[in-house]
């Protein structure tokens, strides 16, 4: 995939989609439940080949350190939806409901 193709939006909410498919695998993998354990390596592979395009765009535009994350963590929501501003519990709380099977 070509990263430089994103938007600094799109490649944030990558990021942000990979990290929480990591921690669903960790969670699958402590549960004895993940059948393929290579995933877990990916994941990170992919959420630091990510973070490294998004420091790239951050140094060629002068911009502090995780300043597109911040920027656009707000507008993340994990069922592609645009995120609502007074949605309450967020990325946790979407772990909890698939956990508790009430997604």
């Amino acid at each position: 995939m070509a990263y430089a193709d994103l938007s600094d939006e799109q490649l944030v909410h990558q990021v942000l989609t990979n990290e929480r498919d990591l921690l669903a695998a960790r969670f699958q993998h402590a549960a004895n439940q993940l059948e393929n354990t290579v995933s877990l390596r990916v994941h990170r592979k992919e959420i630091a080949r990510l973070q490294t395009e998004a420091r790239r765009r951050e140094v060629a535009g002068d911009l502090p350190k995780d300043s597109l994350i911040a920027k656009y963590r707000g507008s993340f929501s994990a069922d592609g939806a645009p995120a609502a501003a007074d949605e309450q519990g967020g990325f946790l709380q979407g772990i909890v409901d698939k956990l508790a099977g009430t997604e």
